[in-house]
């Protein structure tokens, strides 16, 4: 575990603390320092000392911890971040204002058990701040978990003083998301002989796009209003250009460029792996049940699920391809792929991010304005961007263990975001199904692309 996962893991392990940072300072009249610090010193001392009592009780049984490792800190972890999540949705409990010995020492007990387990993870998977013994990295991982909850729980009590609960059940979604996917990554490194996934690169790049679904799920709690129409249509347009430039530059050229150098006629399968991405992508479409928001349209297999769960599909398998053209560019980086131009992985995961903070929005903001709480409607945003880190660690394993379907796979995930991109466009404008508008349009560009490299 190195120094970002760290930092993330510390402010996940901190949204506990900030959530009843929140109540606390929802709770009094007017907030001092000694508010400010109490509850920072509190939240943030426990925080610190419980995963090192963690981490010496389970050193003790490090050989049977060793055989399990990756297993043991997924499962902590997924249960800690699912607790988290679950809360989020309980009725909300009552906060005492007081700051006493008594309370705050119950608070910050209740709030860190979950650090508890944490602590026993860093025998599971090592912390590697420096180049030093074990216990000097976990020394200064517990440091750095105190010190960021400290700060966190301090921020909690002034935005819960001016903003009250609004943000609650936010951070708990937030925090528990981040833990769970810390937790997945540990066991896909233990199981990815590559060591490709230890690069902090290829960890950081997975996880910028899930940060601009972070982001674009959480305008739901600043915007009370429905979004118009003519800035739907901007937000939408602005999105799919982001689209069709990954596809293109990003996915579809670079494949042409990897096969014109080991096949001849290469962009043969590159438009054979074009078409199979849209094939791809058309029977997800048909297959999986979703709703269109604001088109209204539902598509795929009859089904009971709710409209909110199938607003939120529609984002799902439009993620899809994203996440395995994520994956894809930074296995090449991974590899030194001559063909794959080194900035080529962080450009792509940045343009990810910015598209994906609108398409978060407009599964969160539908799904509120349906009468769903704000707390759900977020946390079914977040949802909808998981595919993409998920997909893409998955397509970096697999694309390292067989390096010669790189640029097949690029092609691949070319077709599937040209056809998702020609669906949706048409589809907002006339609020009809578009099917056969998306596939003349891929027709097309298959030809001229055919034409061009050929």
């Amino acid at each position: 575990m190195g120094l970002f996962e760290l930092f993330l893991l510390s402010i996940g392990l901190a949204m506990d603390a900030f959530a009843v940072s929140i109540c606390k300072g929802l709770a009094v009249k007017k907030v001092t320092a000694k508010e400010y610090l109490l509850c920072g010193i509190w939240f943030g001392s426990f925080q610190g000392i419980m995963p090192l009592i963690g981490y010496l009780v389970g050193s003790r049984f490090e050989k049977l911890i060793s055989v399990v490792a990756p297993w043991v800190a997924f499962t902590l972890l997924s249960i800690i971040g699912g607790n988290m999540i679950k809360e989020a949705f309980a009725p909300p409990e009552e906060v005492k204002p007081e700051f006493d010995v008594k309370t705050m020492f119950m608070m910050a007990v209740a709030t860190s058990i979950d650090a508890l387990a944490v602590g026993i993870t860093f025998v599971a998977v090592p912390v590697k701040i420096f180049a030093t013994a074990g216990i000097i990295n976990v020394l200064v991982a517990v440091l750095m978990i105190g010190v960021i909850t400290c700060i966190i729980s301090m921020l909690g009590v002034k935005i819960g003083h001016i903003f009250g609960m609004r943000y609650k059940s936010g951070s708990e979604i937030m925090g528990g998301t981040i833990l769970i996917f810390i937790g997945l990554r540990s066991l896909i490194t233990y199981l990815d002989k590559s060591e490709a996934l230890s690069d902090t690169e290829t960890i950081f790049g997975m996880l910028i796009p899930l940060i601009g679904t972070l982001l674009g799920a959480a305008i739901v709690y600043a915007k009370k209003n429905e979004i118009t129409d003519n800035l739907r249509m901007i937000l939408v347009g602005g999105t799919s250009g982001i689209m069709i430039s990954i596809a293109v530059w990003g996915m579809i050229e670079p494949a042409v460029m990897g096969l014109k150098t080991s096949t001849p006629n290469g962009i043969i399968p590159v438009v054979i792996c074009f078409c199979g991405g849209v094939i791809l992508q058309y029977i997800l479409d048909i297959i999986v049940p979703h709703t269109h928001a604001y088109s209204n349209i539902t598509e795929g297999l009859k089904s009971k699920l709710d409209n909110d769960m199938k607003v939120m599909l529609s984002e799902v398998i439009h993620h899809i391809p994203e996440g395995i053209a994520l994956g894809a560019i930074y296995a090449g980086h991974f590899l030194k792929i001559e063909w794959i131009s080194a900035s080529t992985a962080i450009v792509l995961a940045i343009a990810i991010a910015v598209q994906n903070i609108p398409e978060a929005l407009f599964v969160s903001l539908p799904i509120r304005e349906h009468g769903t709480n704000t707390g759900k409607a977020f946390f079914m945003g977040i949802v909808s961007g998981v595919p993409i880190p998920l997909l893409g660690i998955i397509t970096v394993i697999v694309s390292l263990l067989f390096p010669t379907i790189l640029p097949y796979v690029m092609a691949l995930a070319g077709g599937a975001l040209i056809y998702v991109t020609m669906e949706e466009i048409p589809l907002l404008a006339t609020k009809k199904e578009n099917d056969k508008g998306a596939f003349a349009f891929v027709i097309g560009f298959a030809i001229v692309m055919f034409m061009i490299f050929f």
